[in-house]
């Protein structure tokens, strides 16, 4: 572990800080996400797990921040961030946007002899699948989407204000997503397990299978029932899987 920097802290929400954990999970969110979305998993699993959820540059506290719009430098610069965060055995979970995230640290973290112990890629096809999405390019295609998925942050698009605000974190969001690119043969060591909505129409079961292709360690596929905010709508049963992840079925609040 290097020396924590001062502004490491800007990243890091610990919702239900843990006193002597056992392991720490790093969440990451989804485009126009923020860390409160993983409060719910901070509660689950307290206080046997460290839940460290990530806060990216752009939204809530930091608004003033300038969004970034490239997963390779979010990447980078979150990998710094955990480097310098106390040991402990590490796991990452990430959705939509934050899986592919997830997996581009995972890689990082790898190559520097420090590799996660799993990672659970939630409601993302496969880094190596392509669609041509351009929805980053205007504001009116960005609040489309938000529409189309019905996810939590569709509630700003009544508020002309809250959208403003928001979009300039979600234009960066989708920019990063919609022009990451990576090989096929592109592959990490540890297992992957894949969380997917069987109406998610962000990721058929086809793309979500894909990432197999991308990890050199097992892999495993769960597909539950919704649509790509099924993370949420079926939050009991997401949270079981990691409970038997950490061996803490019977510890922490409910989801």
């Amino acid at each position: 572990m290097s020396q924590p920097s001062p502004g490491d802290e800007l990243w890091c929400r610990r919702f239900h800080p843990a006193k002597n954990p056992a392991a720490r999970l790093v969440c990451l969110p989804h485009a126009g996400g923020s860390a409160s979305y993983f409060l719910p998993v901070a509660s689950a699993l307290s206080p046997d797990v460290d839940v460290l959820a990530i806060q990216y540059p752009g939204r809530q506290d930091r608004r003033s921040e300038q969004p970034i719009d490239d997963l390779a430098i979010l990447a980078d610069q979150l990998h710094g961030v955990l480097r310098r965060q106390p040991e402990l055995p590490l796991t990452l979970l990430g959705h939509s946007l934050g899986a592919t995230l997830a997996f581009e640290v995972a890689r990082r973290l790898e190559a520097d002899g420090h590799p996660p112990v799993r990672l659970f890629a939630s409601g993302r096809r496969a880094p190596s699948t392509h669609r041509d999405e351009i929805a980053h390019r205007t504001d009116e295609a960005i609040m489309a989407e938000v529409r189309r998925l019905s996810g939590t942050a569709s509630a700003l698009l009544a508020d002309d204000e809250m959208m403003r605000a928001a979009m300039p974190a979600l234009r960066a969001d989708y920019k990063a997503a919609e022009t990451y690119r990576c090989a096929p043969d592109v592959t990490v060591m540890c297992p992957i397990t894949v969380l997917t909505g069987d109406s998610d129409p962000k990721t058929t079961l086809d793309e979500a299978k894909a990432w197999s292709l991308h990890t050199t360690g097992s892999f495993d596929l769960r597909v539950f029932a919704g649509g790509h905010f099924f993370i949420s709508d079926r939050s009991k049963e997401v949270m079981q899987v990691l409970k038997q992840h950490f061996g803490t079925e019977g510890a922490g609040a409910t989801a």
